[in-house]
């Protein structure tokens, strides 16, 4: 496919002063760095519970891992644009995006994206070096495997994707601990990781025309509604499974991931029998937001209070 920028990108070394904040926001993605931020920010949260450390003593490697962090999340989303450059001039809620349109052209994309990654890696490995590997890992498994690889090729580009959306957790941990054999390491991973396929279904089907148009091959795309609601209903119960590993830390942790997990279940299973499916994939969709966003709330104040008081 032909990635070259239109003749209006070429150029454009300079961003207009008034625009800059949006082309870089629109450039990283700042909605996926937050989120991810939430992710890491829990697994730091759950390793200064799990040794029983004071935030306050913590307060470099706190500040260092968030930084780093983000610059990383937003070089990983920088080189995504860049790369899907023909795919997002397709799909309508993307066409606007400033590597697309050349506001942010492909040579500035690069040095920009470049000096996040170096910068953010940087950070990390100051702050731990296990702290930096992860964030090399993270960025590798979303740009090369995911965003190069299987994103065009694959059904599974979901599952792929999801090992790096699952790493911020292990970044988080690793600015704090070195045990990486913690049931509480292991249990946001794994959390994370199957949260992603029933969220990124829905917005499949939600913009299912879009993907179609841009020939990727997202599961409902390809394998249909009937397939993409199975393979949903797969990963919720694998999650409410995945709510047993935070067991030997804290049985409320515990029952707050069950409620939500099961929960989810039941809306799907209810709401696709009930609703039309454009309906069904907004409201899983939205409930999937609210899923991640109130359990990782729930890890990190119950571990903030726990160790401070």
């Amino acid at each position: 496919m032909d990635k070259t920028a239109p003749a209006s990108a070429t150029a454009s070394l300079s961003i207009p002063r008034q625009r800059t904040s949006k082309v870089i926001a629109e450039t990283v993605k700042t909605g996926i760095v937050k989120s991810n931020l939430i992710a890491m920010f829990a697994g730091m949260a759950l390793a200064l519970y799990a040794n029983q450390l004071n935030p306050l003593i913590m307060i470099p490697e706190i500040v260092l891992a968030t930084i780093g962090s983000a610059f990383v999340i937003g070089a990983a989303g920088t080189f995504n644009n860049l790369y899907d450059r023909d795919i997002d001039r397709v799909m309508e809620r993307t066409k606007n995006r400033p590597t697309v349109t050349g506001v942010m052209s492909l040579r500035n994309g690069l040095i920009f994206g470049s000096a996040l990654a170096i910068l953010g890696l940087i950070s990390l490995f100051i702050a731990s070096p296990l702290a930096g590997l992860f964030g090399f890992l993270g960025l590798f498994l979303y740009v090369i495997p995911y965003t190069m690889w299987t994103k065009r090729r694959t059904i599974y580009n979901t599952e792929i994707g999801s090992l790096s959306g699952a790493v911020p957790p292990l970044i988080g941990w690793a600015a704090i601990s070195s045990d990486m054999m913690s049931p509480g390491v292991l249990g946001l991973f794994i959390v994370m990781l199957l949260w992603q396929m029933p969220h990124f279904y829905a917005i499949a089907i939600r913009k299912h025309d879009e993907y179609k148009a841009a020939s990727v091959p997202m599961l409902p795309v390809v394998k249909g509604l009937r397939r993409t609601y199975l393979q949903t209903n797969f990963y919720l119960v694998l999650l409410i499974a995945a709510s047993f590993l935070f067991l030997p830390l804290s049985l409320g942790i515990v029952l707050v991931a069950l409620l939500l997990s099961g929960a989810w279940l039941v809306l799907s299973i209810v709401g696709y029998h009930k609703m039309d499916e454009q309906k069904w994939a907004r409201v899983m969709f939205i409930y999937s937001l609210n899923h991640m966003s109130i359990l990782f709330a729930t890890i990190i104040l119950y571990c903030i209070v726990a160790t401070v008081f």
